[in-house]
């Protein structure tokens, strides 16, 4: 528990939850995971990465399942905060995310988008409390990179003793 707000801080949700945070991934291009400026930390777009490998891959709603695409949501989500929880020193760096975005990469008829962005929302919150609430936008897609069935990124605010 924090002793100043007697709230109990994201490293212990984690540790409650029996999550660990997944090393920050490598980029498969010539970017870098996360930036901080102006006490916002920026991700760049994460994949469902599981130790270095994509856990799925294909098209929402053809090869890869709504719970499946969820999951990788989630997974993606994960390393979006791993990402950003590095820029800031760990996770109770971060006071709280801004604005979430998932890009899904869709069958042409596949329109659950938002139910596929619900497991990286619902990530956020479990980890960060309230301060993981935040706005969001869940984008059908046709391809993503390495034929991923979902992106991530993220907007947090970081807390200012990080800096």
């Amino acid at each position: 528990m924090n002793e100043e707000t007697n709230e109990t801080l994201p490293s212990q949700r984690l540790a409650a939850l029996g999550i660990a945070l997944p090393p920050v991934a490598k980029p498969v291009a010539d970017y870098v995971p996360a930036l901080t400026t102006a006490g916002q930390i920026y991700t760049s777009g994460q994949l469902p990465f599981i130790d270095g490998k994509l856990g799925w891959t294909g098209k929402v709603g053809a090869e890869v399942s709504l719970e499946q695409a969820t999951q990788a949501a989630r997974t993606a989500c994960l390393n979006a905060l791993a990402a950003a929880a590095d820029q800031v020193g760990g996770v109770d760096g971060i006071q709280r995310v801004v604005k979430l975005t998932v890009y899904v990469a869709s069958a042409p008829d596949f329109t659950a988008q938002p139910s596929v962005g619900n497991g990286a929302s619902a990530v956020l919150i479990e980890v960060l409390g309230p301060q993981g609430q935040h706005t969001r936008s869940a984008v059908g897609v046709a391809v993503l990179p390495l034929d991923s069935p979902v992106e991530v990124e993220l907007i947090l605010e970081s807390n200012a003793a990080s800096f």
